[in-house]
């Protein structure tokens, strides 16, 4: 299956149960490129438009940029009445934007999926001269007890899990290759959710590789879900560790 396939079908609980980026680290980010409401963003892989609202509620034009036709379409339903919204169906090695044409390249838990050199070499033409790019994830913290039970679930029930967010490769390597002469600030900030039963299973029914309603280790992989909330779990509710990582610089 294609990279762009991967969550067709997958749309309603995607938007439902992804979180949002910190507003500290929305703050940084504007603060870090100096953009202004003249400036336009091209939110690459915008799916179903989560980070791509957060910039739009800070008055700037966002081009959101996507494939997938379930998502794309989710992301025009939702913003809407969103006129600074752009909506354009491309791929992040052809977004099919104008060169020169946007100030800042945003990635939201999309980068794994690109043919990373295309994609730079696409992030040049149309950006604007210094402008910059940013790849940024919402990611479980390795650390967590929880995090890690809930991985060997996914490896026993998700034929095609490769790790969480894809399988990412989080050696510095990845990213000095991809950023000008290997040079790019790294920032973190905790996002750690809060979630009841139902935001807990959202969030794993919404990743790339977990089984959908028909096929056959839907109930199983839910099943060991639920168990895992009921022993971490207090009154309802589970803390569930995540770290939003952030790399910035030019390409």
């Amino acid at each position: 299956m294609k990279s762009t396939e991967k969550f067709t079908d997958k749309a309603e609980v995607y938007e439902k149960y992804r979180p949002n980026y910190p507003n500290e680290y929305v703050d940084y980010l504007l603060a870090a490129t100096m953009l202004n409401e003249n400036s336009t963003i091209a939110d690459i892989g915008s799916g179903t438009g989560i980070f791509s609202r957060q910039l739009l509620e800070r008055n700037l034009t966002v081009i959101g940029v996507e494939p997938n036709d379930d998502m794309r379409k989710k992301a025009e339903q939702l913003l809407k009445e969103k006129v600074r919204f752009i909506s354009v169906k491309g791929e992040a090695e052809q977004t099919t934007l104008k060169d020169k044409s946007v100030d800042l390249v945003t990635v939201a838990q999309a980068f794994h999926w690109f043919d990373k050199e295309k994609f730079r070499l696409e992030c040049k033409r149309i950006l604007k001269p210094q402008a910059k790019v940013v790849l940024v994830w919402n990611s479980r913290d390795g650390a967590s007890e929880l995090n890690q039970k809930s991985a060997e679930i996914c490896q026993k029930y998700c034929p095609n899990f490769k790790g969480f967010s894809g399988g990412i490769d989080e050696t510095p390597e990845v990213y000095q290759q991809f950023f000008k002469d290997g040079t790019y600030e790294f920032k973190s900030f905790r996002n750690d959710l809060e979630l009841d039963f139902e935001g807990f299973l959202g969030r794993y029914l919404s990743a790339s590789y977990s089984p959908k309603k028909n096929e056959n280790e839907y109930e199983n992989f839910r099943n060991a879900l639920s168990n895992l909330f009921d022993k971490y779990s207090n009154n309802g509710q589970i803390i569930f560790l995540n770290i939003t990582r952030s790399y910035l610089g030019k390409v």
